[in-house]
């Protein structure tokens, strides 16, 4: 596997420095689970962040800190027994960071149709941004449409075309306000990413644009 479109340096600083919604941070972890490139930056970001907090001066705690912590520890409720769960089958096509939000397989994702054949799966996630699944037949155009905020796709099966540029597994587009665009899935199979967002996407057609509520796109 080549990947080709990777994170920039802005990004990754983000998400070293845990500023990220929820949903950017899923895809970045996920994209980092396959690209050495990617995994080997972020990691220098993090070992930035550690030498920065080597040089910070600390701040004196009150003495009775710990024993506040600890207080607040045990009035917390205790969590409910709940029996073990069995070890989820492992699906090649999900990269290990992604694995709880579909339930470990991509067999067990609930599909809900978008028209023409494609299909998304909105993941329970954080409020500031939203994550999707997106699967896109063979051949199949997503309407054209801008952005209002940022999105970042990664490609997780397949690979879809966009202005004549090439996104395949492990690959990630990163679209903003300047983007219009309008990916079409490659010819010999179908795509599935994952796609997130921060802000409603800006439709060029009418039936777009009254699909879009339902779909919360």
């Amino acid at each position: 596997m080549t990947i080709r479109h990777h994170i920039n340096d802005q990004i990754l600083l983000a998400y070293a420095g845990g500023h990220l919604p929820e949903a950017f941070s899923l895809v970045v972890a996920t994209h980092m689970s396959l690209c050495d490139e990617c995994r080997a930056r972020g990691a220098a970001f993090d070992a930035l962040g550690g030498a920065m907090l080597d040089v910070t001066e600390a701040e004196a705690l009150p003495d009775d800190a710990m024993e506040d912590v600890l207080a607040r520890i045990t009035a917390l409720p205790q969590a409910a027994r709940t029996p073990a769960r069995a070890p989820m089958r492992t699906d090649p096509r999900v990269p290990a960071p992604l694995r709880d939000y579909v339930g470990g397989s991509l067999d067990r994702v609930r599909w809900r149709s978008l028209g023409t054949g494609a299909r998304q799966a909105i993941l329970d996630i954080g409020k500031d941004a939203s994550a999707r699944l997106l699967y896109i037949p063979a051949g199949q155009q997503m309407p054209d449409h801008g952005h209002n905020g940022l999105e970042m796709t990664l490609v997780l099966q397949g690979a879809f075309l966009d202005g004549g540029v090439r996104f395949g597994v492990g690959d990630v587009e990163i679209a903003d306000q300047s983007t219009e665009h309008r990916p079409v899935a490659e010819a010999w199979g179908d795509c599935i990413c994952l796609a997130a967002t921060d802000s409603k996407l800006r439709f060029s057609g009418l039936i777009p644009r009254l699909a879009q509520p339902f779909f919360r796109i």
